[in-house]
């Protein structure tokens, strides 16, 4: 797994949207025990918090430190720096894996056989994405142009997961089919400029170019925004399945 976000680790912290609690009812409703979940890649703790709710035990793992820093803590969060594709974890440990906006980087075979490996008998996979954000036409379009073209020769090859919504993931699990989630959001201009500063493309470029493309997308954004707070909508794709031993 590549670690592509310890070097913004606190803006991610700041800026990163919340996953809708939908997600995760809609998750819960297809389990049969909730007592031990990994939350694994779990960055500063987005998921994991929300997993301590209902789980009696929740063991989130992230290979950056710098992440795990900024992760929300609770009594019954156990936070360790691991690989997803190689963990400390006992066999048939857990009733539900999760990995949010992170499967793309991983290494599928060995990061699925740890799964499984660690995975209780009758224990849920589930995973997700939220996919280019949405506000209206004129800055969508100058987002879509940051993304698809300033940026990119500086996103990983993996990114083209998360473009086709992990549709085209593989995913050895008995999968069921999963409605489309929405994170909604009011948002000033300063959010949207912290959010576009967090993504992973962005520090490669300007690590490359000693500059930041995001300064000039933000004057052009600036005209078209047209109320302090505008609404923003992030398309959350969900694949879930049941996990085969």
């Amino acid at each position: 797994m590549k670690d592509n976000f310890s070097r913004q680790a606190d803006i991610y912290a700041k800026y990163r949207p919340e996953y809708p609690s939908e997600i995760f009812d809609f998750i819960y409703s297809h389990l049969q025990e909730k007592k031990t979940a990994w939350d694994c890649a779990t960055g500063n703790g987005q998921a994991a918090k929300e997993l301590a709710k209902v789980f009696e035990k929740v063991y989130a793992t992230d290979i950056s430190q710098k992440q795990l820093d900024n992760a929300v803590q609770a009594v019954n969060i156990e936070y360790s720096v691991q690989p997803g594709e190689q963990t400390g974890f006992g066999d048939n440990s857990f009733d539900l894996v999760t990995i949010s906006q992170a499967l793309h980087w991983m290494k599928f075979e060995k990061f699925y056989k740890e799964v499984k490996r660690v995975a209780k008998p009758g224990a849920w996979f589930a995973a997700w994405m939220y996919a280019l954000l949405q506000i209206s036409p004129g800055i969508d379009a100058l987002i879509h142009h940051h993304h698809f073209e300033t940026l990119k020769d500086h996103w990983d090859y993996e990114r083209k997961y998360v473009d086709d919504n992990y549709s085209n993931i593989p995913f050895p699990f008995e999968e069921i089919p999963c409605p489309v989630f929405q994170i909604r959001y009011k948002w000033t201009l300063e959010e949207l400029e912290g959010y576009l500063n967090t993504w992973s493309a962005l520090q490669k470029f300007i690590k490359a170019n000693n500059d930041n493309p995001v300064d000039a997308l933000m004057k052009k954004i600036r005209p078209l925004w047209t109320n302090e707070k505008m609404s923003i909508l992030f398309p959350v794709h969900l694949r879930m399945g049941k996990i085969l031993k």
